[in-house]
């Protein structure tokens, strides 16, 4: 299966025997083989916040995988789930959604020496320690009029301070310390769909 975050909406590619996994109002669907569908199903995806997600289906998922990608610039990026020595995780506040602090990966840069170098430049914490490796999440948008799809490795991390500097530059408006038991529970609103995947893969392990 693959998942990729479209306007907030997941978009599954699964094998023709998969059951249902998508829950209201959902779109299924069986790809015909041409990537022009696939296009048309983005764009429609990028206009739309009237369903909760879509299931396609095909005999070759990793042949539609290939050619979905084919669609986008592919950007990587890498990200953390900060936790203080409270049992509190570390929200963003950012263009009007709750996140974690992520960013791009420089040339030359690992994913781990990228998302540590991005918590510490978005949040201000310098003392911040990989734990282990999470999820990588896929998102796509556009910039400049291009399409880019965004693979995230996320990880999660230890800090031992909970002073913050924020990087308000990069839009982020406030950020919030918030008790992990909760963060699926209860977690603060609105928030991206793929970081409550990221949560619940911190959780489940």
């Amino acid at each position: 299966m693959y998942k990729i975050y479209i306007n907030n909406i997941p978009f599954l590619i699964l094998p023709l025997d998969s059951p249902e996994i998508l829950e209201g109002e959902v779109l299924r669907l069986h790809y015909p083989g041409k990537r022009k569908f696939l296009l048309n199903v983005v764009d429609q995806l990028e206009k739309t916040n009237r369903i909760q997600g879509v299931e396609l289906r095909s005999n070759d998922p990793d042949e539609v995988w290939e050619q979905f990608q084919k669609l986008f610039h592919i950007l990587p990026a890498a990200g953390g789930l900060v936790k203080n020595p409270e049992g509190e995780c570390l929200f963003i506040f950012r263009r009007g959604y709750w996140d974690l602090p992520k960013g791009k990966v420089d040339e030359g840069e690992s994913f781990e020496e990228a998302a540590i170098r991005e918590v510490q430049e978005e949040t201000g914490l310098m003392d911040v320690k990989l734990k282990k490796p999470l999820i990588t999440t896929w998102h796509t948008y556009r910039q400049k009029g291009k399409r880019i799809l965004k693979p995230t490795q996320w990880f999660l991390m230890d800090s031992s301070a909970k002073a913050l500097k924020l990087q308000y530059e990069e839009d982020i408006e406030k950020a919030e310390w918030i008790p992990f038991e909760d963060c699926l529970a209860d977690p603060p609103q609105p928030i991206y769909r793929a970081i409550l995947d990221v949560i619940r893969s911190a959780v489940e392990q």
